[in-house]
């Protein structure tokens, strides 16, 4: 095979740099992409280098001088080998994908590493400082990558793709500066020497960056710990929608608007009392008329205490946050539940949609009896994601578990409704196996009884448990998703849907007709809520006799959908100032 090496011709090499810097690229710049997708790109990337390593080694126009440049050359080769085969290993053998790829990684990176620094002392050694920088760069990010082993996948995707990039470039700048019909000249020496210490220092640069801003990543934010305003107090009113106890909320207030935090009793879905804590915010002059109200169920920001929205500096940065300041600078003022157990003790009833629903109508009841406004007697109910489901369950069990209070109508944006479908849908992605980790975390508490813990893929309840520590918001959303680049299979198998879990999973799904105005918003290039599943589930609905309004989003994803510059946001308002004027709403199920 090495003889065959010799007889590859130059101008091969460009092509295979060519390759390498775009796959790098992609590597880079989509490490939170497809697991199976992100782990092929790695394998080829893998076979890449090897092929490259191997024609360096052992090609026609390789150092075949001295004892020190065999030594280089046959670690080179020897690596080149290996990293090949590693990355044929990965492609073909699925089971030890990941271990493979990391031990793959790091070898390449160290025993790179060590031969440039043995060519140190290689006589005909020209370039020394591209030498040294090059193979500290490469032992520096592979001891990162062996040291901080639940980084792995991302650091893959950012350093091995940044190291396909370089290889690539200077197998470019090598072929056109040492062309076997154009030999090199002093100028084109320059260039190719400059390069490669220019690509080596940003690659220890960046080594040295990553193996300091790790630790800070991986850790996620610094949570606060709710402090005595959310425990309750020993004497608790009977009844749910109780106001308990309310204080000013100073930080993220919206412009000309005064807001609260409130702590108020609701009920779990089997009757039990719960206490909750929430929000309530106002025009700054709010005079002394009734204020209409938008009641608003928050999106996925976690499933402990620490992640509660009123605890947060932007508390009121979920979902439309547009489209809520508009309408608090028309009048308007809004409530937002933070939900049983964020904020309050847990646990936390994620996609629970009974749970969520007493949440949101709750926290209306108990905002009616702040002392310092007047709020009207009817609201609208809006969310997003998680929230959306929420707000669709709000508006289905209004009626009988609140029925003095008028709803105007629910709008539900990118709702996760079908939840077997939805957990089928993101699976395979990143954030999906953060909201399968959370859902797994949360219902192991909530129903016991469905013992979730044995029921998840094994090896992965630790992974969930660590991702369920962490707040989906912040530098804590990135050390969730990068944990969820850690696991190659899905949280919740498929075989899990079939059973008990999977009849709880249907039994919160969305499957009641809404007897009140409701619009429906979806992005077309939503990655987690996918369209699909949101099309067949209004197409059941439609066919169910449910009315609505329906509204899809060219090019928006999960969270672009509520971004101020969405063209939802004009539409939203419209929307609901519609409902406050008593015009009849629109229909698409036709």
């Amino acid at each position: 095979m090495f003889e065959a090496m010799k007889k590859i011709p130059l101008w091969v090499r460009p092509f295979l740099g060519l390759a390498m810097v775009v796959l790098g690229a992609v590597l880079a710049l989509n490490s939170s992409a497809s697991i199976q997708a992100f782990v092929l790109a790695v394998s080829v990337g893998l076979v890449a280098v090897g092929i490259a390593r191997i024609i360096e080694a052992f090609g026609e126009d390789a150092d075949h001088g001295s004892d020190h440049g065999s030594v280089v050359r046959w670690i080179t080769g020897i690596s080149g080998t290996l990293l090949a085969g590693m990355g044929i290993a990965a492609m073909v053998w699925r089971g030890a994908t990941l271990p493979v790829l990391a031990l793959a990684v790091a070898l390449l990176l160290l025993l790179s590493g060590v031969a440039s620094l043995v060519s140190l002392f290689r006589s005909s050694n020209t370039n020394r400082t591209y030498s040294l920088l090059g193979g500290l760069a490469s032992i520096a990010t592979g001891t990162l990558v062996l040291v901080w082993p639940k980084l792995t996948v991302w650091a893959f995707g950012v350093f091995f793709g940044g190291w396909l990039v370089f290889t690539g470039l200077r197998l470019i700048i090598d072929f056109f500066a040492r062309g076997r019909k154009n030999p090199s000249t002093p100028a084109k020496r320059r260039l190719a020497g400059f390069g490669k210490v220019a690509g080596s220092a940003v690659a220890l640069l960046a080594a040295v960056v990553m193996v300091l801003v790790t630790p800070l990543i991986h850790a996620g934010d610094p949570r606060q710990v709710p402090d005595a305003f959310y425990t309750p107090p020993t004497d608790i009113p009977a009844g749910p929608g109780q106001l308990l106890r309310v204080e000013p909320l100073s930080q993220g207030v919206p412009e000309n608007a005064a807001a609260w935090r409130i702590l108020y009793t609701t009920t779990h879905p089997d009757g039990s009392p719960a206490v909750a804590s929430g929000s309530v915010v106002v025009p700054a002059n709010h005079g002394t008329e009734a204020l209409p109200v938008v009641s608003m169920a928050h999106g996925t920001k976690g499933i402990v205490p620490g992640c509660a929205p009123s605890l947060s500096s932007v508390p009121y940065s979920d979902g439309p946050a547009a489209a809520l300041r508009e309408l608090i600078g028309q009048g308007w003022a809004g409530v937002m539940t933070d939900y049983v157990g964020l904020g309050t003790k847990g646990p936390h009833p994620y996609l629970v949609g009974q749970a969520e629903a007493r949440n949101v109508l709750d926290a209306f009841r108990a905002a009616s009896q702040l002392e310092e406004f007047s709020l009207r007697d009817d609201t609208l109910i809006w969310g997003h994601s998680q929230g959306g489901h929420g707000a669709l369950w709000s508006a289905a069990i209004a009626k009988d578990y609140a029925p003095e209070i008028k709803v105007l109508g629910v709008a539900a944006l990118a709702p996760a409704t079908n939840l077997v479908d939805l957990a089928l849908g993101v699976k395979d992605a990143a954030a999906g196996k953060v909201v399968s980790s959370y859902i797994a975390e949360s219902w192991n508490d909530v129903f016991p009884e469905l013992n979730v813990e044995s029921q998840i893929t094994p090896g992965y309840a630790r992974s969930a448990q660590r991702i369920g520590e962490l707040c989906f918001d912040g530098r804590d959303a990135l050390a969730a998703v990068i944990g969820g680049t850690q696991l190659f299979d899905a949280v919740i198998p498929d075989s899990a849907l079939n059973g008990p879990l999977g009849g709880k999973l249907r039994e919160n799904s969305v499957n009641q007709n809404i007897n009140y105005p409701l619009f429906v918003g979806q992005g077309l290039d939503d990655q987690l809520v996918l369209p699909g599943m949101q099309r067949g589930w209004v197409a059941e609905r439609c066919a169910a006799g449910q009315h609505m309004e329906y509204r899809e989003y060219e090019g928006r994803d999960h969270m672009p959908l509520v971004e101020d510059d969405s063209p939802l946001i004009p539409e939203l308002v419209r929307w609901a100032n519609d409902r406050l004027d008593g015009k009849a709403p629109v229909n698409t199920c036709r």
